[in-house]
């Protein structure tokens, strides 16, 4: 191109003032966007993870409660004061003996253990003992289980398909010695979870460990041989006659 003086003039191609504006607001808006999006797979993700935990962390908890209760062995301990101790205890907390307790390194000991659940300082925590006897220096292995759950109920079902918030369950009429080494037929464990609410879990203890002793046992009343009906005067060892043996007549003086 040339002017009207003779000079050449080169024309360059470009963006004006209003295009490049443009073009920035649309990229910001696409980049907004992707990230919006971005942020929500995100999230998604982290919750995702976090319910996977809170889920993975109950069924763990179920697992180590069946294991522990479903394990329940008729074997009374003493405590650290030497009291003794039935083999299931229950009210705010749960103590119990169980069995199958794993020996891999061959210690010479029992293969019975004593465990408990209890909820201290907002969050359920078990306790286990070395020893089922425990001295007054035998300390607990405290294991936090889970900070998820806000509170901790437990029922027992008795033998009469009653429920209690206590056992042993001592009735009237029923010796206390003998109640307190019964055991339930199932017990019912209540978690409330912060997330999940308030989750049932029910475990029935084998029937070869439950004792039935919520009835008082009735003895028969006793018999006499005189009025027994299975025997009678005639087949009484009394009446029977005895076997006299034949005894030869002495000689008489007339002969």
């Amino acid at each position: 191109m040339t002017s009207r003086r003779g000079y050449s003039v080169c024309q360059y191609a470009g963006f004006t003032l209003l295009e490049l504006l443009v073009a920035l607001a649309i990229f910001g808006l696409l980049a907004t966007l992707s990230y919006g999006g971005l942020q929500t797979v995100l999230t998604q993700q982290s919750m995702t993870e976090e319910f996977a935990n809170e889920l993975g962390e109950l069924q763990k908890l179920y697992l180590v409660m069946q294991r522990d209760i479903e394990q329940v062995m008729l074997r009374p301990i003493r405590d650290e004061y030497g009291d003794e101790q039935p083999p299931l205890v229950g009210g705010e907390t749960l103590q119990l003996t169980r069995a199958g307790w794993r020996n891999p390194t061959g210690r010479p000991r029992s293969n019975l253990q004593r465990v408990a659940y209890a909820f201290e300082e907002e969050q359920l925590v078990r306790y286990t003992w070395s020893v089922l006897d425990r001295a007054q220096d035998s300390e607990a292995l405290v294991q936090p289980l889970s900070e998820a759950i806000e509170e901790l109920r437990i029922r027992y079902l008795g033998a009469n398909d009653e429920w209690t918030e206590e056992w042993p369950n001592v009735q009237d009429g029923i010796d206390p010695g003998i109640v307190a080494q019964a055991l339930p037929k199932v017990v019912e464990v209540t978690v409330e979870h912060n997330s999940y609410g308030p989750i049932v879990w029910l475990f029935q203890l084998p029937e070869s460990q439950v004792v039935a002793t919520d009835l008082p046992s009735v003895e028969p009343p006793e018999t006499s041989p005189e009025t027994s009906p299975e025997t009678s005067p005639e087949d009484s060892p009394e009446a029977t006659p005895e076997a006299t043996p034949d005894i030869p007549a002495e000689d008489s003086d007339e002969e």
